[in-house]
C-alpha cells in the first residue's frame, strides 16, 4: 500500500492470509492496544482476533460471532492464553457495562440488521475514552449515512480513512488462488456467485470497487471520557 501503513511481514506459511491480516493491522493499530482488553464484533473464523492476540500484546482479546459453529471451530483453532471466543450478537452482546478498552469490527457491520443497536452496545461496553475500530464497505452513496449513525450514537469520530485502493489491490493478488478453489471446490452454477462474493478481479463486487460505486473506509470513534 502506497503510504506503508498496511505493511507488514509473514512467514511463508502464512503468506497466503497477507491481505486479511495487513487490514486488521491497519485497522487494529489506529490506536494503541498493547496491554488494552479488546473484543472483536464479528470474529469469524478468528484469523483477524487470532494474529491481534499474537502480534499486537492485547492484555486479552474475546471475540464473538453470532455462528455457533464459527465459534467452535475458533476455540478449536486459534488456542493462545489471552484469546477466547464466545457466541454473541452484536446488538446485545453478552458483556458488563464498560467492560472494554478496544471494540473492534472489521468487514463485519455491513450484515448487521440495525447498526444504531449496534453502536449502542459499543458505547455501553467501552470504558470511558475507549476506542472503537472499524473498517467496512458500503454503496458509495450510503456512507455519509452510516457515518451520520456512528456521530449520533454519541462516539466521537478520530480520525477516517477510503482504503477502497489497498481493497483493490489486495482482492487482484488474491483472486488467482481464490478463483482455482472456487472452480476446484463449488459446483459450477453457483461458481459465479462465489466469485462475486470472494471479490474475484472481473467480478460485480470488485467491479463495483473500481468503478467507486462502493467504497471501503477504516475508521476511529472514541467513548467520550
Amino acid at each position: 500500500y502506497s503510504d506503508g501503513i498496511l505493511s507488514i511481514k509473514t512467514n511463508s506459511k502464512k503468506e497466503r492470509e497477507r491481505y486479511p491480516a495487513q487490514l486488521y493491522h491497519h485497522t487494529a493499530t489506529q490506536e494503541e492496544i498493547a496491554g488494552k482488553k479488546v473484543l472483536e464484533v464479528g470474529s469469524g473464523r478468528g484469523g483477524g482476533a487470532s494474529y491481534i492476540s499474537q502480534h499486537l500484546d492485547p492484555l486479552s482479546v474475546v471475540g464473538i460471532d453470532i455462528s455457533k459453529n464459527a465459534v467452535k471451530l475458533c476455540n478449536s483453532t486459534h488456542q493462545y492464553p489471552n484469546l477466547s471466543f464466545c457466541v454473541g450478537d452484536s446488538e446485545k452482546t453478552p458483556f458488563k457495562n464498560e467492560s472494554f478498552d478496544i471494540v473492534l469490527n472489521v468487514e463485519s457491520s455491513h450484515c448487521y440488521g440495525n447498526i444504531p443497536f449496534f453502536l449502542n452496545e459499543v458505547k455501553r461496553i467501552l470504558k470511558p475514552g475507549g476506542f472503537f475500530l472499524w473498517a467496512d464497505f458500503r454503496k458509495t452513496k450510503e456512507m455519509p449515512a452510516l457515518f451520520n449513525l456512528f456521530l449520533k450514537s454519541g462516539l466521537e469520530k478520530i480520525r477516517e480513512k477510503d482504503i477502497t485502493a489497498f481493497v483493490v489491490n489486495a482482492l487482484k493478488n488474491m483472486s488467482k488462488e481464490r478463483k482455482e478453489k472456487i472452480k476446484k471446490h463449488v459446483p459450477k452454477p453457483i461458481q459465479p456467485v462465489f466469485m462475486s462474493y470472494a471479490g474475484i478481479e472481473g467480478s460485480d463486487v470488485y467491479n463495483s470497487f473500481i468503478q467507486n460505486k462502493l467504497i471501503y473506509k477504516s475508521a476511529t470513534f472514541r467513548k467520550p471520557k
